[in-house]
């Protein structure tokens, strides 16, 4: 058995899950209220010009940016500590099969349900979006849709080598919860309670070239940064690109490391570094 049967196996289980199902269609639900919203009082986020698609872009963005984590968490904690709980990881494994092709299958068709929910509410709410503004970029549409795939396959990356990691699904509850705490609500406080600490508990006048990078280790700042890198031009007619860290004058050189690009770098090393430290635990665990 390869890492693509244990893949389709896994994705086909979930799309005959209502839970599924209800997520696609919560986040269908999200995505069309969150256009119209933008687009009917755009005054009300920060657009008193009037809505425009690349101010729904980078505001769906925000959406997306709660909801992959919690989706991801759903969808993946139980990816193999259920498994192991059950005594089916047993059974899996007695089959022609490898360790390796299990971990990737399950992480591949994690992954696989998320996009396939995630995309489906992105294209019908940007879709709803573009109808109601009158006007549509495929584009940018296409390059949003690749950056938060490549989000959602971080995080189903993470959240299986965080399930692989225990036998318990109490505990990769308690993993998966305490990821989010700590990178995606209270990651942004770290660097600068550090900084605070080192500059003898006050804050400089000036953030350190230091602090960009290292807030980009969230997966969501990481995100953000993706979409300023691949949409500048949206990004500067809304103003996001200064959140990112290109909001500098074009004769200033600044360092690879405080760009948004630094954001593209961190994105694909996140599901590399899930992966690898989930397989290492799930290759030596005992069953």
């Amino acid at each position: 058995m390869t890492w693509t049967v244990v893949a389709k196996k896994d994705f086909r289980d979930a799309i005959q899950s209502r839970a599924l199902w209800a997520l696609v269609s919560v986040f269908v639900l999200l995505s069309v209220l969150s256009s119209y919203a933008y687009v009917e009082v755009p005054q009300l986020f920060g657009e008193p010009a009037g809505a425009t698609f690349g101010g729904l872009v980078f505001f769906t963005v925000g959406l997306t940016s709660l909801f992959v984590p919690l989706a991801a968490i759903v969808v993946c904690y139980k990816s193999l500590a259920g498994e192991r709980e059950l005594g089916s990881i047993k059974l899996l494994l007695s089959l022609p099969t490898t360790r390796l092709h299990v971990y990737a299958g399950k992480t591949i068709g994690r992954a696989a349900v998320l996009a396939f929910g995630l995309g489906v509410g992105l294209l019908v709410g940007l879709g709803f979006g573009a109808v109601l503004l009158g006007t549509v970029a495929v584009v940018p549409i296409v390059l949003f849709l690749v950056a938060t795939l490549g989000f959602a396959a971080a995080y189903a990356s993470i959240m299986v080598g965080l399930s692989a990691t225990t036998g318990s699904t109490t505990r990769a509850t308690t993993l998966a919860l305490g990821f989010f705490v700590v990178f995606e609500l209270f990651w942004d406080v770290v660097p600068v309670a550090i900084l605070y600490v080192v500059n003898g508990f006050a804050l400089p006048t000036s953030m350190p070239d230091w602090i960009f990078p290292v807030m980009q280790v969230s997966p969501s700042s990481a995100y953000f940064s993706t979409v300023v890198t691949l949409l500048p031009d949206l990004a500067g007619s809304v103003g996001a690109g200064g959140q990112a860290g290109i909001g500098v004058s074009p004769t200033e050189v600044e360092p690879f490391y405080v760009t948004p690009e630094i954001g593209v770098v961190v994105l694909v090393l996140w599901p590399l570094v899930g992966f690898l430290v989930g397989y290492m635990r799930f290759e030596t665990a005992d069953f």
